[in-house]
Formats: structure tokens, sequence, C-alpha cells
């Protein structure tokens, strides 16, 4: 007799999930690094037509003029220094809920969705602050970058933090909050739940815990893309929130400057100088006042997710919503295979070195 669904579960110490989940899902994030890059930059592309549109073009079009490491690597740092800490806390937090509704035999497809959204919740302190500098880095590419006018001008990720946090305030970090939750709670919720169903169906067709590696790799990459493509819309909306500036306030007539100047005429202050660090963006790559282009990308002036998804369609349609959706099904599939797979190769391997005492009843 086949066995039930949760009757094959790990019960390894929290600790070693933890740390697991945390090498495997900073080298997972590290190795498709790039191909999120070029997401960011066909959701965020603000040319009509759009600059980047297929997966292997707009991968070659950043490669040759911008690079490896300054272009389709551009936002590597802050990626780094949030997905260690974050994957620590979503894995922590995924097991040790998972592992409580199981025991109190809540239905194991609501245990799995459940323990992903909350395993996501708890992360999404530590990430959301690093997925906004990530992906305005991405957008930007290198400092000064001659053949992407993002925008946005950082010469590093200290100084985008100082510029963000001095110009327009410490809050902005979480901007976007709100959109990244709604994208990456059901995201991790429905990840998590293919994978465990998927993993179920491998041990019972294998009829053992352990389905060797092909299957490893191909139940994470199949939860992951599937996932993905899903919940591609509300990522389309994150990346808009996240990335967008206020417009600048449309220019005064020349007889009512004037008219204003004289009136209203302050001393400047001698040192007094251009705002070097003032963006005005809407998503567009040329100067307002000399050129207005055909809009690429829908400007969203809200913060509602529902009414960005709302405008997007009104603009560009359903495509606009599954803007990057072959990068991003393509990302999630191969990280999560990546994650999943070093993920449970790890936690084994820390098995081994540190072999859990009483693993049944470890929470």
């Amino acid at each position: 007799m086949a066995p039930k669904d949760g009757e094959w579960e790990r019960r390894s110490p929290l600790l070693q999930n933890m740390l697991a989940g945390g090498l495997g899902g900073t080298t997972g994030d590290m190795m498709m690094h790039s191909l999120d890059t070029v997401k960011t930059r066909q959701q965020g592309d603000p040319h009509f037509p759009p600059k980047y549109s297929s997966l292997g073009s707009s991968y070659y079009t950043i490669w040759r003029q911008e690079g490896i490491r300054r272009g389709l690597y551009g936002g590597w740092l802050p990626a780094m220094l949030g997905s260690f800490p974050g994957t620590v806390l979503f894995f922590g937090s995924y097991e040790w809920s998972k592992r409580l509704m199981l025991d109190y035999n809540i239905q194991p497809h609501i245990a799995y969705l459940t323990a992903g959204a909350i395993g996501d919740f708890a992360a999404s302190i530590v990430y959301v602050p690093s997925e906004v500098l990530k992906t305005r880095l991405q957008l930007q590419g290198r400092h000064n970058n001659p053949y992407f006018n993002s925008g946005y001008n950082y010469k590093s990720t200290f100084d985008a933090v100082k510029t963000i946090i001095r110009v327009e305030g410490p809050s902005t970090l979480f901007h976007g909050y709100g959109a990244t939750l709604y994208r990456d709670l059901p995201f991790s919720a429905l990840q998590f739940m293919f994978y465990e169903q998927f993993q179920s169906w491998a041990r019972q067709w294998k009829r053992s815990r352990e389905i060797g590696t092909p299957l490893e790799i191909l139940t994470g990459a199949a939860g992951g893309g599937l996932a993905g493509v899903m919940t591609c819309p509300l990522d389309v909306v994150k990346t808009r929130l996240q990335t967008q500036i206020e417009p600048a306030p449309p220019p005064i007539p020349k007889e009512r400057a004037a008219g204003e100047s004289k009136s209203t005429a302050k001393p400047t202050h001698p040192k007094a100088g251009p705002p070097s660090h003032e963006q005005h963006r809407l998503i567009s790559t040329s100067p307002p006042k000399t050129h207005t282009p055909r809009p690429g990308a829908a400007t969203l002036d809200t913060s509602s997710v529902f009414k960005g998804l709302r405008m997007i369609y009104k603009t560009e349609g359903i495509g606009g919503w599954f803007r990057g959706v072959g990068p991003r099904g393509v990302w999630t599939s191969v990280q999560s295979g990546c994650m999943f797979f070093l993920y449970q190769s790890i936690l084994r391997q820390l098995e081994v070195w540190l072999p859990p005492e009483g693993a049944e009843a470890s929470l």
C-alpha cells in the first residue's frame, strides 16, 4: 500500500533545515541572478517598441553592451546579502509551521500552502529592502550606463542606500512592500505545495524516501516554474511599483513663471547647485522637457496592486501582465530546482555530520 502524504516527512532539527535552506537558496539565487536581471529589464523597459523583448536576445544584448559583473550581475551584492538571512528565516518558519499543522492532522496540501505563506511573511522583513536595492541596480546596470538610461545612476550599493535614505526617505527601502507580499506569498505557498505534492508522487512511484538526483531536480523545478508563471502578473506590478519614481510637476508657462519669479523671488544659497540625485522617472528614459516617447510600460499612479493590474491591462492588455514571463518561468524553475536539490543534499550531509537525536520529536 502506498504511503500517504506526510508519511515521508524528514524531521531534522530546525537549525539544520535553516542552514541547509540558507545555503541552498542563496546558491540558487546567485546562479540565476543574470536571468532575473533580464526579467527586470523586460518588465521595466520604457521603450516602445521594447528594447528587451525575447529572452535570448535580451541576454545577449546586456552581456555584449554591459558585460557580466556590471550588466547581467548588477545588484548581486544586495541580492546575496538579503538572500541568505531571508532563506534561513523562511525555511525555519516553514518547517516549524508545517510540522505543527501536520501534527494537528491538518490536510497536507493546506499545511504546505499555509506554511509557505507563513515562511515568506517571516522572511519579508529581510528580503524586501534588498529586493528594492537589487531591482533598481539591475534596472540601472553600470554607473553612467551609456546603453540604458533607467533614471537611476548609483555609484555602488552603499551609494544607493545612502542616496535613497537622503533623497526619498528610509521608508522607500520598503516601497512596494505590499506588492511584494502580494506576489511572494502566493508564489511561495504555491511553490511549496506543488513541490511537496510532486515529491510525494515521486516517493510513491519509487517506493522510497530517496528519489534520486534527477527527480529531486525535476520536482523542485516543476513546482517553482509552475508557481512562477501563475504569479507573473503580480511580479510585473511589484517591479513597476518598486522602480517607478513620482513624475516631475508639469512646466510652468513662461509668462506665469516670469510673474511668479518677481513676486516670490528668494535669494539662492551661493553654494547651491543642481540636485545631483533628484530623479523623476515615469518609468521613462527620455527627459520630459525635450521628448515624451510613447510609453513602453504604464506608469502606475497608485500603490494598489489591484488598481495596478487594471491599469496595466487597460494600457497593455494581457501581454502587459505577462511581461517577462519567459525569463521568470525559466528563472523560477531552474532556481527552484537548484535550491531544493542543494537543500536536500546539504540536509543529508548535515545529518551525517550531526546525527539528530530523537529527530521525530524535534521541533
